[in-house]
């Protein structure tokens, strides 16, 4: 039997290595305590504080609320047979950014598909916060204001994003649409039947959207890697109705030669209804 040293060396070495592997990936580290309960491995990993905003519950802080949002979801998930899907990652910084699609049972026994981002971002190595985005339409066919979570930042880039942005702002069909590749992809945040892909498809999508005019993102957080580009945002006007804000994030893919592959919206805003 080893000696008693021994063995505690063996467990903060067990306990480092649990740790390295839940600041890698963190988003992986919270959907495996949402799926099964157990929250041993995430509270090791991050001792410190954890906060978790999230559309259905607001804010949880604290151990203690998060393990009550943890065991509630897990409930939840159950009921349902969740099957979770990751679709994408990125990361850049102490920001994770990642993106998923929860398979679930409907009301009506049919499988509905329903796209999540999840933010996990750490100011230090014991402390972490969780931002959830996604539209509950598809899981009970209504959509829910979601107050901000992050103050709106100064992001005067001009990239793609800041173009798509910029056309986006001022409703102009063709410019945004000049953004994409041909082929070239836009993925409604209600889930991926609603995806606009092509230019003729893009260009009639976009048409429609802009009815009422240009929609207004505040940038409040980017997370850049050499392949996609997330940003969250603040949603506070479509054409000349101002919205109370709305907190979302929105995933770009884009390609080398400076245009977009596919864009993907996790927000739950909905479009003003014409009061002409």
């Amino acid at each position: 039997m080893p000696w008693f040293p021994d063995f505690v060396t063996a467990v903060e070495l067990a306990r480092r290595q649990t740790r390295s592997a839940g600041l890698a990936d963190p988003v992986a580290q919270y959907f495996a305590a949402l799926e099964h309960g157990d929250l041993d491995a995430l509270e090791t990993v991050w001792p410190g504080e954890v906060v978790v905003h999230d559309p259905r519950a607001g804010e949880v802080r604290g151990h203690r609320q998060l393990r009550r949002f943890v065991l509630r979801n897990r409930a939840w998930l159950s009921e349902r047979h969740a099957r979770i899907e990751t679709v994408a990652a990125t990361r850049s910084g102490g920001r994770a950014v990642v993106e998923l699609l929860a398979h679930l049972a409907g009301d009506d026994g049919r499988e509905v598909a329903w796209p999540v981002a999840v933010v996990a971002e750490s100011a230090d190595d014991r402390s972490v916060v969780f931002r959830t985005y996604c539209s509950q339409w598809p899981v009970d066919g209504r959509r829910h204001v979601r107050p901000p979570i992050l103050e709106p930042v100064d992001d005067g880039r001009d990239d793609v994003v800041g173009r798509y942005h910029a056309a986006l702002a001022a409703g102009d069909t063709a410019a945004i649409v000049a953004t994409f590749e041909p082929d070239g992809y836009f993925r409604e945040p209600i889930g991926p039947h609603y995806t606009h892909r092509g230019t003729s498809e893009l260009r009639s999508f976009f048409t429609r959207a802009f009815s009422e005019g240009g929609i207004g993102l505040q940038p409040c957080a980017r997370t850049d890697d050499d392949v996609r580009t997330a940003v969250e945002y603040n949603c506070v006007s479509w054409g000349r109705h101002d919205l109370p804000p709305q907190a979302g994030i929105c995933v770009f893919e884009h390609r080398q030669n400076g245009l977009l592959a596919a864009v993907r919206v996790y927000d739950d805003v909905e479009a003003p209804v014409s009061r002409s």
